[in-house]
């Protein structure tokens, strides 16, 4: 039988899931995905800790804790979330050893409403480094114009970072200097840079859905025929971008000195139209030394049906600068199209976490009313601490 996701693999990218919850964790579930579905690493947001705390009972006792403690809900939502990101981090561990240090990393975002304050973005970063513990964690900083300092500032601490919200593609320029500007700190800080990774989170659907919206407004057939060519497009010159930093003289001085180049990781990559193939955002993507960070429905989908070819990016520059031409001719601001999606990404993501600081405020509550039951609550202290190696 084909093994799709390891020929994948085997053409240079890395699979990455983009979900996590304590069910996957306890269940194992994750784990099977390391061993059996070649995942190799985890992305975590706001919005996808709000549906895991909001599904399971898992996280009863632990709430029952912090409600016992009269904890905030800020600090219950860090409990909650960086007690998940440590266990998975432990459970990704044999990829992080197998890859000197690439892959088999795990990802918890800073607060989003920090998203265009840079100080205190890097002190949450540190804060978040200290409270997981974990030599394979990655702190994701929203690629905002404000974000870019916080970015070099915690590179230069020798902490690793997941630069997360990137859409356009001068923007992807500014984050890759902010990369080379923080591992250079870094190094004058006295750093092993062979310790530091990073990836560069390319958001990849999300620029189709809003072009070919602008596309059916336009409604001629020349726009229509445009439809959903644009994000792989975008995609594949940020690519390109990528090739030119990580071949120049600046980045072989910091290579030599043992740092990992900071790779393009493929972001937003299930569907969003129903009418495009499933798998299109892995499949138009392939490319030596990129990440492709899919929720599970996409990981299988690409398992059952996926084609993989040795290379879908570098030879097709050329056509995807006719594509961002052939956009501009029909009238798609295509700077206009990069602001609105940062604008809204952060938006939504703050959404997410507004979400998410209220379901556990409520949580609390209700698990203040229920934590009378110290051998219910005993119980699921000694399984979960066992389960993530004493980490409660």
């Amino acid at each position: 039988m084909t093994d799709r996701l390891k020929e994948l693999q085997n053409a240079g990218v890395a699979i990455w899931l983009d979900d996590l919850s304590r069910v996957r964790l306890s269940s194992g579930g994750l784990d099977k995905l390391r061993r059996e579905n070649h995942v190799a690493g985890v992305t975590t947001n706001p919005t996808i800790f709000a549906k895991a705390l909001s599904d399971a009972d898992e996280y009863d006792w632990q709430l029952r804790d912090l409600a016992t403690r009269d904890v905030d809900v800020e600090e219950a939502v860090r409990m909650l979330t960086t007690y998940d990101v440590r266990w998975a981090c432990d459970v990704m561990r044999p990829s992080y050893d197998a890859s000197d240090g690439v892959d088999g990393r795990v990802s918890i975002e800073v607060d989003p409403r920090s998203a265009h304050d840079a100080d205190k973005t890097a002190a949450e970063a540190k804060a978040l480094w200290w409270l997981v513990d974990r030599p394979n964690l990655f702190i994701k900083i929203p690629a905002t114009e404000e974000g870019l300092p916080a970015i070099t500032k915690t590179l230069a601490e020798g902490i690793s970072v997941n630069v997360t919200l990137i859409f356009g593609l001068d923007r992807y320029s500014q984050v890759m200097e902010a990369f080379l500007a923080g591992l250079e700190q870094a190094q004058a800080n006295g750093h092993d840079l062979s310790k530091i990774g990073s990836v560069a989170s390319f958001f990849v659907s999300r620029v189709d859905s809003e072009v070919d919206k602008r596309l059916e407004k336009i409604g001629s057939d020349q726009a229509k025929s445009l439809r959903g060519k644009a994000a792989v497009a975008n995609a594949r010159l940020a690519y390109e971008r990528y090739g030119e930093v990580f071949s120049s003289e600046r980045w072989q001085k910091l290579a030599d000195a043992g740092a990992h180049p900071q790779r393009p990781l493929w972001a937003s990559t299930s569907t969003k139209n129903p009418d495009y193939r499933d798998v299109i955002y892995v499949e138009e993507l392939i490319a030596p030394g990129t990440v492709n960070t899919m929720p599970e429905p996409v990981v299988h989908a690409y398992a059952d049906h996926g084609e993989t070819q040795a290379d879908t990016i570098t030879g097709a520059y050329d056509d995807a600068r006719q594509v961002f031409a052939d956009l501009e001719s029909v009238g798609v601001d295509l700077a206009d199209v990069i602001a609105t999606l940062e604008r809204e990404g952060v938006e939504k993501f703050e959404a997410s976490w507004l979400e998410l600081l209220e379901g556990v405020k409520k949580s609390l509550a209700e698990a203040a009313k229920g934590a009378g039951s110290p051998h219910r609550a005993a119980e699921g202290n000694a399984q979960n601490a066992q389960q993530a190696g004493g980490n409660a």
